[in-house]
């Protein structure tokens, strides 16, 4: 196998500082960033000159974002972590905070401030730990529930599809080892998941919104395996570009890993924060790229080389 490691791309610029924890990043029209401070319990605005403004307290540990068809901010929402810093990073630990009863998926209204509690859970089973989404063309959105992680034991997550109307929600696969980012294919037909702590990508092929195809060959959550590289590395959310490949936070090794469709690793580019966490896409040519060094704070804009894949309802719209 061959790829590119790379070290940062040019234009790299921090734009945002002082952070809790940052996560599920989204560009605004406006050219603002909204992201989640986990740490901090926080929805917080990151403004172009590093203004940051705090937008909304859902308590809890808010995890992800996405603008739905409404106009609404939908937020994953995983009930809280444990913080440590070790060797000057900023790291998530086992166990639960207080007062901990498991995690939901909530609508806030931006120009309002209202919250709407839409889901937290799915039949008799509660939400553990929801994580990160991603709405499709249809209106729904796809979001994975990373579980917990005890001291001596750990809950299982799964991918779940959901109406923004907060009337249906069902499971599409389970059990998944602690899956984190998700992402669609520009053509709508393929969902992926990234598992933190097997490093496995996973694809899952879609024959209706919601309801996955079972592939031929034995899995132990019915998708099929994309990549998984070597060494000790783990993986974070992810975001998809225009030509189909997976942009990967990848924690450890503290990089984005570039993976194609078919399995490759295009090229990691490295970010200088061991937990790296996430990316989003952006600009009027969707090249620039913003991702969330958690470990340190901060929130790294730079330019990409391939364009990000325009979400569904980019900015609101």
């Amino acid at each position: 196998m061959s790829f590119e490691t790379s070290a940062l791309a040019k234009g790299q610029q921090i734009v945002g500082t002082g952070l809790m924890f940052p996560e599920g990043p989204v560009v605004c029209a406006d050219g603002s960033v909204l992201l989640v401070e986990i740490e901090r319990k926080t929805i917080s605005r990151v403004q172009p000159d590093g203004k940051i403004e705090v937008v909304a307290e859902p308590g809890g540990g808010p995890n992800g974002l996405a603008f739905g068809p409404d106009g609404a901010l939908y937020v994953c929402n995983n009930g809280g972590f444990l913080f440590q810093m070790l060797d000057g990073v900023r790291r998530v630990r086992a166990g639960v905070p207080e007062g901990y009863a498991g995690g939901w998926i909530e609508r806030l209204d931006l120009s309002t401030g209202k919250r709407q509690v839409l889901y937290d859970r799915c039949g008799e089973h509660r939400l553990v730990g929801p994580n990160d989404l991603v709405f499709d063309h249809h209106g729904g959105f796809y979001f994975s529930d990373h579980g917990k992680r005890y001291p001596r034991y750990r809950m299982n997550g799964g991918l779940y599809y959901a109406k923004a109307d907060g009337t249906s929600i069902v499971e599409v696969a389970y059990p998944l080892v602690s899956p984190n980012g998700v992402g669609l294919s520009p053509d709508g037909k393929t969902v992926y998941v990234a598992e933190t702590e097997t490093a496995r990508l996973w694809a899952f092929d879609l024959e209706a919104p919601g309801k996955a195809k079972r592939p031929s060959s034995p899995s132990p959550n019915g998708g099929r395996l994309v990549f998984g590289p070597g060494g000790y590395q783990r993986f974070d959310s992810l975001a998809v570009d225009a030509q189909g490949n997976i942009c990967v936070a990848t924690l450890a090794t503290g990089c984005i890993s570039v993976i194609s469709p078919s399995g490759q690793l295009i090229r990691q580019v490295l970010t200088g924060d061991s937990m790296t966490t996430n990316i989003c896409f952006g600009g009027e040519d969707m090249r620039t790229a913003y991702i969330t060094l958690s470990g340190t704070g901060r929130l790294l804009k730079m330019e990409w080389p391939e364009p990000g894949l325009r979400l569904a309802f980019e900015d609101g719209r």
